[in-house]
C-alpha cells in the first residue's frame, strides 16, 4: 500500500474537498486524514490530506498527473505531494552553543525524528566532538566578513554534494545572505529567543532580567532576507518572576529553545506546514 501526503492551497470556492476526494477514490485511493483551513479575509483554501493507493510507481506517477490535468489546474492550485515514508534529508548548522544540537541529534538516535542527518556544517570547531559521539560527518568552514562569501559558496557546495532537502539553524551565530536563502526558500529553520526587538545584542537575558520581565520564550521560523522576520512556525513562553536570577533565565530559555525548535523540525518533516503571505498554516 502506497501512502501520501497532500497538500494544496488555492483560492477558495464551494466543492474543493469533494471534488478532491472523489478523485482519489476514483482512482482506487482511500483518504485516511483530512483537514482543511480557509483564510477568509484572503479568500484563500488550504488543505493537507493523507491517503493510500494500491499504486506502483507508474501508477502513482500517472496518478499525479491526471491530478494535476483535471483538478489542480482547474482551481489554479499550488500543491505538493510527499511519501511519509521517505526521509528527508537535513543539514545542521551550528556555532559555539551546544544544547540544540545535543537535542536534536539525541531525538534523531533514539528514533524520534524521521529524518537523515549527513552532515553538520560549524563556522567554529568546537562542537566536532558532538559530532563525533554521533557518528555524523563535521565540517569545519570560518567564516569573517572577508571570507563570507566564498565560506556560503563552500557550504552550499556541500548542501548539494551530499543532497540536502532542508536546513536547522541550531544557534549557528551567522547572518545568511539573501542569495543563500532564495536557494532554500521556506527551507532553513532558525531558532532564537522571544526577546527581539526589545533586548538585541549578546546578552538579552541579562537585559531582560535587569528589566524585570515576567516571561521569556522561544520562537522558531523560516528564516528570510529580512532578519528573524520569517514566517514563524512554533513558539512557547515560561513565566518568571523575582525569585529568578539571570542563570534561571538562561537556563529556562534553553530550555525552551530545544523544545520549540524540535516541534519546528517535526512540523517540517510531517509536512503540516504552509507558508503563505509571510505566515504558516500549521496542520494539527
Amino acid at each position: 500500500m502506497k501512502k501520501a501526503t497532500l497538500l494544496i492551497n488555492c483560492p477558495d470556492k464551494k466543492g474543493i474537498i469533494a471534488t478532491v476526494t472523489n478523485f482519489i477514490l476514483e482512482k482506487k485511493g482511500n483518504t485516511t486524514y483530512i483537514e482543511q483551513h480557509v483564510d477568509h479575509e484572503v479568500g484563500e483554501f488550504f488543505m493537507r490530506l493523507a491517503c493510500e493507493f494500491d499504486h506502483d510507481e507508474e501508477k502513482f506517477a500517472l496518478f499525479k498527473k491526471a491530478f494535476n490535468e483535471q483538478i489542480a489546474i482547474p482551481y489554479a492550485m499550488n500543491w505538493e505531494m510527499y511519501n511519509p515514508k521517505k526521509a528527508a534529508k537535513m543539514a545542521i548548522f551550528v556555532s559555539k552553543y551546544d544544547h540544540c544540537l545535543y537535542d536534536i541529534l539525541s531525538r534523531h538516535a533514539s528514533g524520534e525524528l524521521h529524518v537523515k542527518i549527513p552532515l553538520i556544517i560549524s563556522n567554529h570547531p568546537d562542537l566536532e566532538a558532538v559530532a563525533k559521539r554521533f557518528n555524523i560527518p563535521f565540517k569545519h568552514i570560518p567564516v569573517t566578513k572577508e571570507t563570507k562569501a566564498a565560506s556560503e559558496a563552500t557550504q552550499l557546495k556541500l548542501l548539494e554534494e551530499y543532497k540536502i532537502d532542508f536546513i536547522v539553524l541550531a544557534r549557528y551565530m551567522q547572518i545568511i545572505s539573501p542569495g543563500f536563502v532564495d536557494k532554500y526558500r521556506n527551507k532553513i529553520i532558525n531558532i532564537h529567543h522571544s526577546f527581539l526587538p526589545a533586548f538585541p545584542g549578546a546578552k538579552p537575558y541579562h537585559s531582560a532580567y535587569k528589566r524585570g520581565v515576567k516571561i521569556i520564550g522561544a520562537t522558531s521560523h523560516y528564516v528570510t532576507s529580512d532578519l528573524d522576520e520569517g514566517p514563524i512556525i512554533e513558539q512557547e513562553i515560561v513565566r518568571v518572576s523575582h525569585i529568578h536570577n539571570v542563570q534561571d533565565f538562561i537556563l529556562k530559555g534553553r530550555d525552551l529553545e530545544k523544545i520549540v525548535l524540535s516541534k519546528a523540525i517535526q512540523y517540517h518533516l510531517q509536512r503540516k506546514v504552509w507558508v503563505y503571505n509571510n505566515k504558516t498554516v500549521i496542520f494539527s
